[in-house]
Order: C-alpha cells, then structure tokens, then sequence
C-alpha cells in the first residue's frame, strides 16, 4: 500500500565538482559549472509546491559552491529541511556563513585511521574532519559522521565508535557501498560484514538502516516486483539545472528546467518515465542506499517496516522529528 504519492526528497546537486579524488566515486571526473541563486529560488518554491520535505544539496563538494549559504538560507525560508555531506576540507573556513543552516550536517570518514582516509579520499583530509568536529561542536552545530562500510573496514566500525564518536556525541551513520556504472567498489559485502552491520545498527549513537541489510540479501532490486521508488519519491537537479530522471546514477534522461519544475515533473513526459522506476534493465540488482531510504519510506512492505526503526531512533536523537511533523 502506497502511504505517499508525491516526492518527498530532492537531491540538488549543487555542483559536480570536487576538490577530493575517492576511488568509489566517478562525479568528480565530470565537468561542471554551479547552480544559479536565481534557478534555485524558483526551484525550491516548486519543490515545495510538489509536496517535497528535505533537500539534500550535494556534489561534488558542496562547500565549493561560494553561495552555499544563501540556497540553504532560501530552503530553510520554506520549512524545507537541509542536509549536507561534506569532506570537510572547506568546512572550517565557512563553518560560521553555515551555522544554523543545516539540519543534518555530516562529515564523511572512510577510516579511523588518518593515512587510511586520506588514501581512500584522494588527498589529506582526516585532520580536518577532527577540526571540523571541534568547531562545529564548538558553534553548536552536532553533525554526523558517515561511514562508508566495505569488506575491507568493516572492522573499524568499533574504533569509529568509541575512538571518535561517543567522545564528541555524534551519531555514526552506517553507510553500506553500493554498486554502480563501472566504479570499483572492491568486494561485495558478505553475509558476516551484513550481520556485523546489524549488530551495530543498534547499538548507542549508531544510525543504520536495516532494510539496506535486508536489500543485498535480497540481491538488491528486481525489476519483475521493483522496491525502488527513486523517481517518483526524489527529485534530481543537476548543476545545469535539468531534472535527472529516473535517478542521478542512471541518468536515462534529462530535460531543462526553464523556471518551471512544477509544470515539468507533472509533465506527461516526464510521468512516463516516472513510472518505469525501477523496472528498467539497468536497474536489475542496484541497491543505492541514497534512492531505497525514500522508497523503504512511502509504501508498506517489509522494508517499511525494517526501515522504520532505525529512521525513527535517528529523528529522535536528531530533533528533526519536529520538524517532520510540523511541516
């Protein structure tokens, strides 16, 4: 039973440039200029009207784009909630322009390990992800540290836990890799790296979504009976303000925005493609983590009912469940 039928999320990539290299990630290859503050007023209007709660805006790097502040600014103006991920090389020369501005801020860490980071990252970055916590600690700020988990760090999670986290009472956000295009992620994950995961899912200060668990279990989407709902719960801008469909990983295809995305994503064109979610070839086995969280949340299935506890422990610790509600 479908609870929601409008989207919910909005992934707004801000820029695909980055000022890291990781292995994982190909968006820091490709070209790219900057969203307009002009193209994002009108869009963020739309993407309230279309019934859009969190605005995720991303990269790249997001802190290299220099108006940062104000898009979040123009978010927050709507009750949108905001959230942020971050290598943190920027953070602490802005992390003042930001206070106050993102509901959920998190600073990436592939390892409690400094020479381990920085060599996953592509350039040395560990010690600001210290200072940056410091900081925004410091400013008031409480972000979250997300981890990464492959077969090859799975193991680290306890450091990452009681070195890092439970010292600077942040919440660790389990982060499973997942698979796409042709980026090497390394090995898939076993079933023990799966039940260490789970184990420390519920653990203090520990944020893990268990239907991600369930997912690759289950060989992650199936396009005969699809569980991803990507293009109808989230919505894609890219920096040349287009809209991404089905997904930013895909990317089947995309269409100009031109100050109207209202109009554009209830398009006969666009809904076309809107419904063939989860149901093309290339989408047979995916299990991207940051397209599943909305999907696991707007129809009830078994996944609903494994997300739902993680999600509601997470807003729970966060704040952010009043904000749910009030919006």
């Amino acid at each position: 039973m479908r609870l929601v039928s409008h989207p919910v999320l909005c992934n707004y990539y801000v820029t695909y440039r980055c000022n890291a290299s990781c292995g994982f990630c190909d968006i820091w290859e490709r070209p790219s200029p900057y969203v307009t503050l002009e193209n994002a007023r009108q869009n963020l209007r739309d993407l309230k009207r279309l019934g859009v709660r969190v605005v995720d805006f991303t990269g790249g790097e997001p802190l290299l784009h220099r108006q940062l502040p104000e898009l979040l600014r123009e978010a927050k103006a709507l009750g949108l909630i905001t959230t942020v991920t971050t290598n943190a090389l920027l953070y602490p020369k802005q992390a003042e322009k930001l206070r106050g501005l993102v509901d959920m801020l998190h600073f990436s860490l592939d390892s409690p390990i400094a020479e381990e980071h920085d060599t996953s990252r592509g350039v040395k970055c560990f010690d600001k992800v210290m200072e940056s916590i410091e900081l925004a600690r410091n400013l008031g700020e409480r972000p979250d540290i997300l981890f990464t988990v492959f077969e090859h760090n799975v193991h680290q999670i306890k450091q990452m836990h009681e070195g890092i986290c439970l010292p600077n009472d942040l919440v660790l956000i389990l982060n499973p890799v997942f698979e796409y295009n042709t980026v090497d992620t390394g090995d898939r994950l076993s079933e023990e790296a799966l039940q260490q995961m789970s184990w420390w899912g519920k653990q203090k200060n520990v944020y893990l979504n268990d239907a991600f668990i369930q997912l690759r279990r289950d060989g992650g989407n199936h396009i005969e009976d699809p569980i991803c709902r990507a293009a109808s719960t989230t919505i894609v801008i890219s920096p040349e303000n287009k809209l991404v469909l089905p997904c930013y990983h895909l990317g089947l295809k995309d269409f100009v925005i031109d100050n109207n995305l209202f109009a554009l994503y209830r398009s006969d064109e666009v809904q076309k493609l809107v419904a063939l979610e989860g149901r093309l070839p290339a989408c047979e086995g995916c299990a991207i983590n940051c397209y599943m969280q909305p999907s696991f949340a707007v129809e009830i299935n078994k996944y609903f009912w494994l997300a739902l506890p993680s999600t509601l422990k997470y807003n729970w610790v966060k704040g952010t469940w009043k904000q749910l509600i009030s919006s």
